[in-house]
């Protein structure tokens, strides 16, 4: 413990020896020092956040119209500090005072490409900075951003509606000359192939629909002869007339009753209703309870004493006709449609080419149409969109934060400059008059003389010091703590003088 305390004292009275060498240095450097602190610009920081909010206009607008609109956002987002919007900032701001030919304004845009940051803080919110050399000019860079920043969205979006307008129009045009076409080319096909023939559609369309009708008519035919069939067969065995009772007897309201619900049964039967069937349970109920009225009812004398009508069979010959004129329309549908099929059978083979002809003729029509019919619809839609952005705004910009004017710059942080100044010169002082120290070839102990030699030192003589000497010495002292002071008293002024700027430029 005791060696290293000589060495501290040995070091320390070297560079006592030289302090006005560390004091020289100290000044040098401190002087350097401040002189180029003194040079740094100042750099004033503005801030502004803005809050981008989509807003859909139309009901029918989803979540890929609102995709769309974040990606023309984050598209302008990013090329906001482009050098083309960096050059309207300085030719719109304080800056186009400073430059005079192209080149100068590439510098500045190149400056300002490193002052100027865009940073995302969530979804639809960021912040824009901007540094400057005065806070009027950074919040000036600022709002000049955002000013650009909102006219690019606006007339972007505008701009893109208007461009896909013309689009969709030039497109429309196009197709609607195609359509014109197609449809002259099947009108055309219709008056030399179709125009004679039955049916609507393709000579294919048109023959399947004459079988579907030819099988649904011979089904409906086959029905019909069946019932036609089943009245001839109860008309065979039902008499025309029927006798009166003692040679001139007439039938009274009971029979006559009766042979109407006989007459009922015989049609349900024509028509194919089986036993089952609830009418038919029905009639054949009351038939029982006519059958037992008309036995207890007389018979009514009459005047001529001859047979009368029997209603039984008057119903089915009715029935009769009406089934065999249903027999004979279904006869005739079933030749028109045989005929029709004959006729476009022969058409067919007339000329094959034909219905493969007017199925591409068809088939093309369809979908020059589809295609039709969706442009016009998108352009609607895109005028619709058009129409209500220039209304409302799909997008909406709210500044949160307006630019900030900085009252004092961010940048340099001269205090802490000069104070680090200052220890570094106080330090490079030290040093070199310690390095001096050591290269000198004194000894300031007895003990260092006799390490460094290995020869024992008998003693050491002290200095003897005058009156004289003695107020020399003190008055040199007192120079150096002079200059020493006058180094901190400078550096205190330097913080005065910079806190003095602040609060003028406050």
């Amino acid at each position: 413990m005791g060696g290293l305390w000589d060495e501290i004292r040995t070091a320390l009275h070297g560079v006592w020896q030289r302090r006005w060498i560390a004091v020289a240095v100290a000044w040098a450097v401190c002087l350097a020092g401040w002189l180029v602190v003194s040079q740094i610009p100042n750099q004033y920081e503005s801030r502004a956040r803005i809050f981008v909010q989509l807003r859909s206009i139309l009901p029918g607008e989803g979540i890929a119209t609102q995709q769309e609109q974040q990606k023309d956002i984050d598209r302008v987002r990013t090329t906001l500090a482009s050098a083309t919007n960096l050059e309207k900032v300085v030719r719109g701001t304080d800056l186009a005072n400073t430059v005079a030919t192209d080149r100068d304004v590439a510098d500045r845009v190149a400056g300002l490409q490193k002052k100027i940051k865009i940073t995302a803080q969530q979804d639809n919110l960021f912040e824009i900075t901007a540094t400057a050399d005065s806070g009027k000019l950074s919040r000036t860079i600022v709002q000049k951003l955002i000013d650009i920043f909102v006219e690019d969205n606006l007339g972007t979006i505008r701009d893109e509606a208007s461009q896909s307008l013309q689009f969709l129009d030039q497109q429309l045009a196009q197709r609607q000359k195609a359509l014109q076409e197609a449809e002259a080319k099947k009108a055309d096909f219709q008056d030399r192939y179709l125009g004679s023939l039955p049916g609507t559609g393709t000579l294919s369309e048109r023959l399947s629909a004459a079988r579907t009708q030819l099988a649904q008519v011979n089904q409906e035919l086959a029905a019909a002869q069946s019932g036609l069939a089943a009245v001839n067969g109860q008309m065979a065995g039902t008499s025309a007339t029927v006798a009166g009772a003692g040679g001139g007897g007439v039938a009274g309201p009971a029979r006559a009753r009766l042979a109407a619900i006989q007459g009922q049964l015989s049609e349900a039967r024509a028509r194919g209703w089986t036993d089952s069937h609830p009418d038919v349970i029905a009639l054949k109920s009351q038939l029982s309870a006519a059958q037992s009225a008309a036995k207890r009812e007389p018979v009514y004398s009459g005047g001529g004493g001859g047979a009368s009508a029997n209603p039984l069979y008057l119903s089915l010959r009715a029935m009769q006709a009406d089934k065999a004129a249903q027999v004979a329309a279904l006869t005739n549908r079933k030749a028109q449609i045989e005929a029709d099929m004959a006729a476009i059978d022969a058409k067919i083979a007339g000329d094959p080419a034909a219905a493969q002809e007017q199925a591409e003729i068809d088939r093309n029509y369809q979908v020059l149409k589809a295609a039709y019919d969706k442009l016009l619809a998108d352009r609607e839609q895109v005028k619709l969109r058009s129409q209500a952005a220039g209304q409302a705004d799909a997008v909406k910009f709210n500044v949160i934060d307006p630019p900030t004017a900085p009252p004092s710059p961010t940048a340099p942080n001269r205090p802490l400059l000069l104070t680090g100044v200052l220890i570094v010169g106080l330090g490079a002082g030290i040093a070199v008059a310690f390095g001096l120290s050591q290269l000198a070839g004194t000894f300031p102990t007895t003990a260092r003389l006799e390490k460094m030699s290995g020869m024992p030192v008998i003693g050491s003589i002290g200095e003897v010091v005058t009156a004289a000497q003695t107020a020399h010495r003190r008055k040199r002292l007192q120079m150096f703590a002079a200059a020493t002071a006058g180094l901190v008293v400078a550096w205190v002024a330097l913080l005065g003088l910079e806190m003095l700027q602040r609060g003028m430029s406050a």
